[in-house]
């Protein structure tokens, strides 16, 4: 073997024994690089799990409506002089329309003069039945003439109260020719305008109670088992919430959607008219279930679960299936019981086995 070839292959093992122990160095520092740094204790929050009566529910929709809310009509015909404009506020008695009453007072005053005239006729017919009864009795006159007055007298007396009728329908009339509002309200809508002519029973505004709300819902039949007259349901309209009475429940459902309708009170919360909600109507009886509150739910891709706080503050992960929602609470089922300590805050962050710090209840880890 010449010079050359010997000192490239010495050159050569070299390298094969460098490249070994570099190999077995890195895998050396791997074994060591994977080895766990002990974790801190984590800070959470908890809460007791609970057991709770509660009613499975379903949202329904409803309305904000005015108890109040009329389409004000014209009662007698004429010509419009004046409309109360949109948004004006009334109360009971005060006018929301006039008509033009030129032709309702000539009327008024022809009844009027009338009255005078058969007032007058009463009173002739009556003086002559007074001068007609002595002469009869001296027989210088027959009794067929007195009878005849006294007739006359009772034609007069039944045409003055015919006139004095015509004199309160005139007037009545002419009272009609002054819109009122039949209770406090807000003018909505205008269906005409001053200067056209409203026939009797052409609607001339809508007015609405703003103050007299309540709710109105449809529900099916299957959820009238569970409510009755009184019963107090949820009511949401984001971000706000609130309650309502039920206060009358019309036991005649609609002839297409089978639905039934619901009137309810609200309590506290003044939404305006026309305020679209949600209703929590309940669909079947109340049975007691454990719940925690929503904030203890840890919702990953392999399902939701619940950190059970055990012996020696180690945090155990129990997989749940939810149930009824109530408020901030939420039934679970399958390794929870009431009693148990849950975690509400830091969850996101715990491992199976780890251990924690309890802090107060109004602190955030």
């Amino acid at each position: 073997m010449s010079h050359l070839a010997l000192s490239f292959m010495c050159l050569w093992l070299r390298r094969i024994r460098w490249l070994g122990a570099a190999t077995v160095a890195l895998g050396l520092n791997g074994v060591v690089g994977a080895q766990p740094a002990t974790q801190p204790p984590a800070p959470v929050v908890v809460a007791p799990a609970e057991e709770r009566l509660l009613a499975p529910v379903t949202f329904f929709p409803g309305t904000v409506i005015s108890r109040d809310d009329a389409r004000l009509a014209a009662e007698v015909e004429g010509r419009l002089e004046w409309v109360a404009d949109i948004g004006t506020s009334v109360k009971r008695g005060q006018s929301v329309a006039r008509l033009d009453d030129v032709l309702m007072r000539q009327a008024l005053a022809e009844n009027e003069a009338v009255v005078v005239r058969e007032q007058a006729r009463v009173t002739l017919y009556t003086q002559e039945v007074e001068r007609l009864q002595p002469l009869v009795e001296r027989k210088i006159v027959t009794p067929s003439n007195l009878d005849q007055a006294i007739s006359n007298r009772r034609v007069a007396e039944s045409e003055l109260a015919v006139a004095r009728a015509r004199v309160m329908q005139a007037n009545e009339r002419l009272d009609r020719t002054n819109l009122r509002a039949p209770f406090d309200g807000v003018v909505t809508e205008r269906f005409v305008q001053a200067g056209e002519w409203a026939g009797s029973g052409t609607a001339i505004v809508r007015l609405v109670d703003s103050q007299s709300l309540e709710v109105q819902i449809r529900v099916p039949a299957e959820t009238l088992a569970f409510i009755k007259k009184g019963s107090e349901l949820k009511l949401m309209a984001s971000p706000q919430e609130s309650t309502g009475k039920v206060r009358t429940i019309v036991p005649v459902g609609d002839d297409r959607s089978r639905l039934y309708e619901l009137r309810l009170t609200l309590k506290g919360q003044r939404w305006p008219a026309g305020q679209s909600v949600r209703v929590q109507v309940p669909t079947a009886a109340p049975r007691k279930v454990v719940v925690v509150p929503r904030d203890a739910l840890v919702l990953r891709r392999d399902g939701t679960s619940v950190f059970r706080i055990v012996d020696d503050d180690i945090a155990e992960r129990v997989t749940v299936t939810t149930g009824i929602a109530a408020g901030a609470f939420i039934e679970v089922s399958n390794g929870i019981s009431a009693g148990d300590q849950v975690v509400t805050r830091g969850g996101e962050r715990l491992r199976p086995g780890q251990k924690v710090v309890v802090l107060p209840t109004s602190s955030q880890p």
